[in-house]
């Protein structure tokens, strides 16, 4: 009888999960598999595979609007942020990771703390400082902005990172002349990779895809980021779905991309994460 509800839990557990799976993968195929339907295709039968398919609509888009000046403007603005913002949030982590000093227990809460912060309550103080240093309607504000974005989540993923890494380690390379830079360039950060592609990939996705700040230190079309030409189109396309799907498909392509290239160092430092808490 043991056996039969065990292998009836498990049963169901396969269910769940393939329900949750279904649920989550099932609409951005729909939205991709639409794109290479036409507008009767997808009227009439919106959940049948389309019957050919031609990246004209895609051609169509890059030559007829500003989406390769989209698409630009949203790799700069995510790309930089997550390279520059990567690179200071390890040097944060990495200390308070392995180093003791006053403080670092509320250090490390001030920076989770500030998830609790909602992002539009800083709306004010952020369009002053980026109108005051001359960075409004330019695509380098955005970026600028985009810096601090993820912080709270960074830290924490980076942090178990580091830790995971035995100190003997860094002790071992500081007996043998290693410096701090040294210590962290050239040992910790190789072996914190995952943790970096994981926090890397959620600033990145995070700022790929925002909206609310792009739109509000933006007003021309030469710096509109994707999400707000896309919302732009939304109403434009609103009759012709073959190119709004398209659009969204540009939208949500790289990201998932992203992710199928570095899903190994994802899953592992999220394991990590979990063991160290």
């Amino acid at each position: 009888m043991s056996t039969v509800k065990k292998a009836a839990c498990q049963a169901f557990m396969y269910l769940v999960e393939l329900v949750v799976i279904l649920l989550s993968v099932f609409p951005i195929l729909w939205v991709v598999m639409s794109a290479f339907k036409t507008n009767g295709e997808i009227l009439t039968s919106p959940l049948a595979l389309p019957t050919s398919f031609s990246l004209d609509v895609f051609v169509h888009l890059f030559e007829t609007y500003n989406f390769p000046v989209y698409f630009l403007n949203s790799l700069l603005a995510a790309g930089v942020s997550t390279l520059v913002s990567l690179l200071f949030y390890a040097m944060g982590a990495y200390v308070i990771a392995k180093f003791e000093f006053p403080g670092r227990k509320l250090l490390f809460i001030l920076f989770t703390i500030t998830l609790l912060v909602p992002g539009h309550s800083k709306s004010q103080p952020i369009f002053s400082l980026v109108s005051d240093l001359g960075l409004f309607d330019s695509i380098w504000g955005v970026t600028l902005v985009y810096l601090s974005a993820g912080m709270a989540m960074s830290i924490f993923v980076l942090k178990a990172g580091f830790m995971a890494i035995p100190k003997s380690l860094d002790e071992a390379a500081i007996i043998d002349g290693a410096g701090f830079m040294r210590t962290f360039w050239s040992i910790n950060l190789p072996l914190a990779k995952s943790a970096l592609a994981t926090a890397g990939i959620l600033m990145f996705l995070g700022n790929w895809n925002e909206y609310y700040f792009a739109s509000l230190l933006t007003h021309s079309d030469s710096q509109r980021t994707l999400p707000i030409a896309l919302s732009f189109f939304t109403s434009e396309f609103s009759y012709n779905y073959t190119n709004l799907f398209a659009a969204l498909t540009i939208v949500i392509l790289p990201g998932i991309l992203l992710y199928v290239f570095a899903q190994e160092q994802v899953q592992a430092s999220v394991a990590a994460t979990g063991i160290k808490g």
